[in-house]
């Protein structure tokens, strides 16, 4: 049987990274249950935990890639897909010995911006 080609019309997939701001809260409200005070608490943990990483990062201790490490999988957790992709790359730099100083204003930048996201979240109530 000949096989023929054809023009298939594919639909395009979703991003691997959605892009609707700083934190994915379809993912957040899957990982809290659709429970609102836990996803409050752990933003809010979230938060202070990338404030104290953040200023561990600046000052590039040897455990440095330890730290993005860990800085990615909190923010996967919770959804803050910027900081988790920033994370990852700062955390390969430093794995291979590459300049660490793009990555780590990436990672500051996305740090930001989710947690201001968060703040405004944190203050509705």
């Amino acid at each position: 049987m000949p096989y023929s080609l054809e023009q298939v019309t594919w639909m395009p997939s979703p991003p691997l990274i959605p892009d609707d701001g700083p934190i994915d809260f379809d993912h957040l409200c899957r990982m809290t249950l659709g429970d609102s005070s836990l996803e409050r608490e752990v933003l809010a943990m979230f938060a202070g935990q990338a404030a104290e990483l953040t200023a561990a990062l600046a000052q590039l201790p040897p455990d440095a890639a330890t730290l993005a490490h860990k800085l990615k999988g909190s923010a996967r957790a919770i959804g803050a897909v910027h900081v988790a992709a920033a994370a990852a790359d700062l955390e390969t730099a430093l794995r291979n010995g590459a300049d660490p100083a793009e990555p780590r204003a990436a990672l500051d930048l996305a740090i930001t911006q989710a947690c201001q996201a968060i703040d405004a979240i944190l203050r509705r109530s």
